[in-house]
């Protein structure tokens, strides 16, 4: 079990980030970490231990930018490190993935990526979706996270941004749990309403086989196999 949170709109993504997952802490303490667009590139601060150590490195060297995706990990695959805690990026460095969840067939996808002469940094499954994510884009990242989802098994929600397309970030939710907060001009990913609530009451809980296309303006929902639109209730806590 694991947390992940994720923000676009206007305010510095940083504490945006590092609030939610302090509220998602009870989800996993063995490391936690976030990426943000800088307006150039994607950065990617991450630490061993409790939200408190990435905290201070944030202090010593903070992230501004707008769009961001952060998680506090509990290890599955790999040990507690700094290279096994998300977020984790392709070799590029352009795009960026967190992941609660397990994904069933990595060791086999991973081959795969070896063979085509993919360098791995970490022991994780979820280093496996970011390269396949890279390798499967081509201009479109919705369409190239729908690819993503048939290739990929198991249990997972993923929040997902990169370079090329900053206006956005991604969302997919199938078997674990992932919620969106509605703002006025920003939203908001979540593993649980809380990570939320300090910015808004207004929820949406996504369902298995939902992806979520967030802007700071809009959030429209799409179901992965079908790509039909789809409504979720907006919900008031």
């Amino acid at each position: 079990m694991c947390g992940i949170m994720g923000y676009i709109g206007n305010r510095q993504a940083q504490s945006v980030l590092t609030n939610g997952l302090r509220k998602l802490e009870y989800r996993g303490y063995d490391s936690a970490g976030i990426a943000v667009f800088t307006g150039e590139t994607i950065a990617v601060r991450k630490k061993t231990g409790r939200l408190a150590a990435l905290e201070q490195q944030l202090a010593a060297s903070p992230l501004h930018g707008s769009l961001g995706i952060g998680h506090t990990r509990w290890a599955t695959h790999g040990r507690p490190s700094d290279e096994n805690a998300h977020p984790h990026v392709d070799q590029s460095g352009k795009f960026s993935i967190v992941h609660n969840g397990i994904i069933e067939n990595y060791l086999a996808l991973k081959r795969e990526l070896l063979e085509k002469g993919v360098t791995f940094a970490s022991e994780t499954d979820t280093e496996v979706i970011v390269h396949l994510l890279a390798e499967l884009y081509a201009g479109d990242l919705v369409e190239a996270v729908l690819k993503l989802t048939r290739k990929i098994r198991g249990a997972y929600a993923l929040g997902v941004i990169t370079e090329h397309e900053p206006d956005k970030l991604v969302a997919v939710r199938v078997a674990s749990p992932l919620i969106i907060g509605l703002g006025d001009g920003e939203n908001f990913i979540g593993s649980d309403i809380p990570a939320v609530l300090e910015y808004t009451r207004d929820v949406c809980i996504l369902e298995d086989g939902d992806l979520a296309i967030l802007t700071k303006d809009d959030v429209t929902i799409l179901n992965i196999d079908t790509k039909q639109l789809i409504n979720r209730e907006r919900v008031q806590i």
